[in-house]
């Protein structure tokens, strides 16, 4: 990686060229080719000219903050600091580099208020709160260079949002600062420019993809099984590629899953290779740990989830395993770069399938990534909840104007396209909590005098800075050893600690622990090892396979001539589902009835995703009840929805009927428990709801019951407020995935339903499946009078029916 010393350097183009950069730009550059380092650069070169105090111009060197770094990780700001040490002593520069994230201790944070580093590395919500005190003017007044890493998954949810409104805030205070973004995936550059940049065009700077990556198919002795992601059957394997490698990461979708994944690697481990875990619900200090372990070459592999897709920098690492279908290409790209982390080498990476059907998964996503094709969705406008946080924010800093507040958030890329209304909704929330809610005192909180809109109460600003985010997660609890001092494990969510009783074991840092007590929001556990564990219910993002993703695996699936790019077995599974019925195809919409255990089946296999084929779930299910079928239940997974009921489905189309779906839509949200979890979340992004309380947290259900109320209590009185708008589109959007929906149906004009004697094979992992959803209707009162009438009958009761 090209370097810059007293003596000299020799750059990488790509690095040449953020250093002749005019204004702001995108570095769209491929993991491991030294893109993050190439970043700061132009601030080394900067602060290596201000030795003695002075600019080259004679200026005086501003006190203050000169480059801020945000990543979306807090271990990613740890590795870059640790990846600058080296440079910053070789070039004598005599500057403080800095971290500000949630592990950063209160006398750190107390101190860089009044005395900041020259370089300070940060993450979103850290940089939000710095903003919100009097003394960011100070602090970053003099910023000359923001380094924006990942960009990429920033901007993927509403902490990018938040983002770019504090960018916003930054380019008024340092009208001269200069923006690096940095991304190794990418699939839309020019959209991702827009979206950081401000009053001046970004340039985009593309830097060679490097050598194609070596990734395939793990070989395994054992074929996947029908169902499931755990990925067990291929742990010799798994371990054999470990043996023969330096250090390798394997990836695991879910927490869950990655904890007993990592309980099977060490049953089987008879060589005793040191094996990390490393998930989000970890403690710091566990997390700390391996990843200071993994950077001094002490293991040799690490299961890991996201919490180690982006950015470390670990030379060592020459092996990627991903376990279980990566639903989504960039994830995999990403994921893939971990390896040999290098510009000019290529990633070594190996995928094992969790599943029959996952392996078709693979595939695909393999021919995606020899095409360098990536999957994203184009973003939407700016949330309002977020601005909201922001606006409340911002008058905790101080009294503001509303025109040029107004004038610099449409500065920001998402909000560009923001109506004055819009803001004046957001502004009038802020300041009252709306028509419904404007009566009571705990939402006044903000007033306007002579022009300016300020604080009402100036003490709430604790309240407020002690609410930042835009990450609302399940409730967790901690896990500590029990004892006096006793060693924190991680968290778990609040619903699973309460599921516990004393005596419970369960899975947690890879080891089984004996729940002893649940003391405030602390469960207190005893090691266990001989017990056999419940596993513990993470928060972890439940992956639902991408768009794109999902049409090629459609169309490798309805195109028979292209499987032998598949397994023997699967080729086989194939050809016997052609045989008994019909593949599904890109523009033919397939369905199945037949019948199973006594009831009557309904596939429809919609490649969707597994959000949108929940909600067809309960949309169709409401429609069979209107219909008399008497359904029962339903699952989903990514490509199929199953319901069972009492009367077959024979014509699907009118339960296909896309107008009758949207009303039908409209109707299950206004009372469905999906809308009072959206509003939850919005309301607390908001402002709306403070989790967090000086002296205490709220429990997730103390939150639940606060938001349930609320939502009831403004449906009613204030149906137009602007949280419930807020939450009608989210929920639409995000949760329900109603527009996959709409997609499917549109791209398949052709229909066709098949009437089977029996289960066919497509359908077959369908009922091994878990996550099955009763239905409460008539279907059950059905089935219990059809099971009393038998169980007269045989009781010889017939002339009492």
């Amino acid at each position: 990686m090209g370097w810059f010393t007293r003596q000299g350097w020799q750059p990488h183009p790509h690095q040449l060229a953020l250093l002749e950069a005019e204004g702001d730009s995108l570095l769209v550059a491929p993991t491991g080719g030294g893109k993050t380092l190439a970043g700061f650069l132009p601030s080394l070169v900067e602060l290596s000219a201000l030795q003695d105090g002075y600019l080259d111009n004679g200026e005086s060197r501003a006190r203050g903050v000169h480059t801020l770094y945000v990543s979306p990780l807090k271990a990613l700001t740890a590795d870059i600091g640790r990846n600058l040490a080296r440079p910053v002593a070789e070039l004598g520069l005599g500057i403080r580099v800095e971290d500000r994230t949630g592990d950063t201790n209160q006398a750190r944070r107390r101190r860089q208020r009044v005395d900041p580093p020259e370089i300070l590395l940060t993450t979103p919500e850290s940089l939000a709160l710095m903003l919100s005190y009097p003394e960011a003017p100070a602090i970053f007044g003099g910023l000359r260079r923001v380094v924006l890493d990942e960009l990429h998954a920033l901007a993927e949810s509403k902490r990018g949002d938040q983002l770019m409104l504090g960018l916003a805030r930054l380019r008024q205070m340092a009208p001269e600062l200069r923006v690096t973004g940095l991304s190794a995936t990418v699939e839309d550059p020019v959209a991702l420019a827009n979206f950081m940049a401000g009053a001046a065009p970004v340039r985009i700077v593309e830097a060679d993809p490097g050598p194609e990556p070596d990734i395939a198919m793990l070989a395994t002795a054992r074929p996947p099984p029908w169902s499931g992601g755990g990925g067990h059957y291929a742990v010799p394997e798994v371990l054999e590629a470990i043996r023969g490698a330096n250090t390798t990461i394997v990836f695991i979708n879910t927490r869950a899953q990655a904890e007993l994944f990592f309980q099977a690697l060490w049953a089987a481990n008879d060589d005793n290779l040191p094996i990390g875990l490393h998930h989000g619900s970890l403690a710091h200090e566990q997390r700390v740990k391996v990843e200071a372990a993994m950077a001094a070459g002490e293991l040799r592999a690490v299961v890991a989830t996201g919490s180690l897709d982006l950015g470390i920098d670990w030379g060592a690492v020459d092996l990627v395993i991903q376990v279980g279908a990566p639903k989504n290409v960039k994830r995999l790209v990403q994921r893939i770069g971990r390896a040999n982390h290098r510009y000019n080498a290529p990633s070594k990476a190996r995928i094992v399938a969790a599943n029959r059907f996952e392996q078709i998964e693979c595939v695909a996503a393999l021919e995606a990534v020899a095409a360098r094709d990536l999957d994203g969705d184009p973003r939407g406008a700016g949330p309002l909840d977020v601005l909201c946080q922001h606006i409340l924010l911002i008058a905790c800093a101080g009294p503001f104007d509303a025109d040029r507040l107004y004038a610099e958030v449409v500065t920001a890329g998402p909000y560009r396209a923001l109506s004055r209304a819009d803001f004046d909704a957001c502004l009038d929330f802020a300041a009252t909590g709306g028509y419904a809610l404007r009566a009571y005192d705990r939402w006044q909180r903000l007033m306007q005098r002579d022009g300016f809109w300020r604080l009402r109460d100036p003490r709430a600003s604790q309240l407020l800075r002690m609410n930042v985010g835009t990450i609302v997660e399940a409730e967790m609890m901690k896990v500590r050893l029990r004892g006096r001092g006793g060693a924190p494990l991680g968290e778990v969510e609040e619903s699973f600690a309460a599921s516990l009783e004393p005596g419970d074991s369960f899975l947690i840092g890879g080891r089984t622990v004996r729940m002893d007590a649940l003391r405030e929001m602390v469960v207190e556990v005893t090691p266990q090892p001989t017990a056999n564990p419940k596993i513990a219910v993470f928060s972890g993002v439940k992956l639902a396979t991408s768009t794109q993703l999902s049409h090629r695996v459609l169309a490798l699936v309805g195109h028979p001539e292209r499987h032998d790019l598949l397994p023997a077995q699967t080729r086989d599974w194939l050809a016997l589902q052609a045989e008994v019925s019909l593949l599904p195809q890109p523009d033919l919409l397939l369905s199945e009835t037949f019948p199973h255990g006594g009831l009557s089946h309904f596939a429809l296999y919609g490649f969707a995703g597994r959000n949108a084929l929940q909600t067809l779930g309960l949309l169709l299910t409401r429609a069979m009840e209107e219909q008399g079928l008497g359904p029962l239940g339903f699952l989903s997974t990514d490509y199929a929805l199953l319901v069972w009921s009492i009367d077959p489905v024979l014509d699907p189309d009118p339960l296909l009927d896309i107008e009758r779906l949207r009303a039908g839509l409209g109707d299950w949200l206004a009372s469905n428990a999906v809308m009072k979890r959206t509003f939850r979340n919005v309301a607390t992004v908001a402002g709306l709801i403070q989790r967090n309380m000086p002296g205490l947290r709220k429990s997730g259900r103390q939150a639940t019951f606060s938001s349930d109320i609320l939502y009831d209590t403004l449906r009613k009185y204030d149906p137009e407020h602007l949280m419930l708008r807020i939450t009608a589109e989210e929920a639409g959007r995000g949760l329900v995935d109603f527009g996959r929906i709409e997609e499917m149906l549109a791209r398949s004009p052709h229909r066709a339903h098949q009437v089977l004697d029996r289960v066919s094979p497509l359908a077959a992992p369908l009922l091994l499946e878990v996550g099955r959803v009763p239905i409460r209707g008539e279907g059950r009162e059905r089935l219990a009078r059809i099971e009393a009438e038998e169980l007269m009958r045989e009781a010889g009761l017939e002339a009492l029916l």
